[in-house]
């Protein structure tokens, strides 16, 4: 499967626009570019039966998020606080960054 290329980075605020989680906000905990998902806190919560490790220790259920393709998230631009396209741009220096597409603002940029 080839990696699949996203826009999202750890730590952005996104919003889910499908599935049964629609209209959730939440941060982005991992990005698997390789899958084309992210792992969003408290979103796409899932159930995992685990065993004992120990003899004197009881297996349990594990409650855990799960991935969702990145095409049912958007992201939250933190300067307007809307959600919206994303763009990429280079700016005088040559570095590349990502930038709102209803505001204009660059997003992420560590100046």
């Amino acid at each position: 499967m080839a990696k699949g290329k996203t826009y999202l980075k750890k730590d952005d605020q996104v919003e889910v626009i499908a599935g049964k989680d629609k209209g959730r906000v939440g941060k982005v905990l991992r990005v698997l570019p390789e899958k084309n998902q992210a792992v969003v806190e408290k979103i796409n919560m899932i159930k995992r039966h685990t065993k004992p490790a120990e003899m004197n220790q009881q297996g349990q259920i594990v409650e855990k998020e799960a991935g969702i393709d990145v095409s049912n998230l958007l992201l939250i631009c933190p300067e307007c606080t809307k959600t919206g396209r994303i763009g990429r741009k280079f700016l005088e220096d040559g570095t590349k960054v990502r930038f709102c597409k209803s505001c204009g603002e660059a997003l992420g940029s560590k100046a």
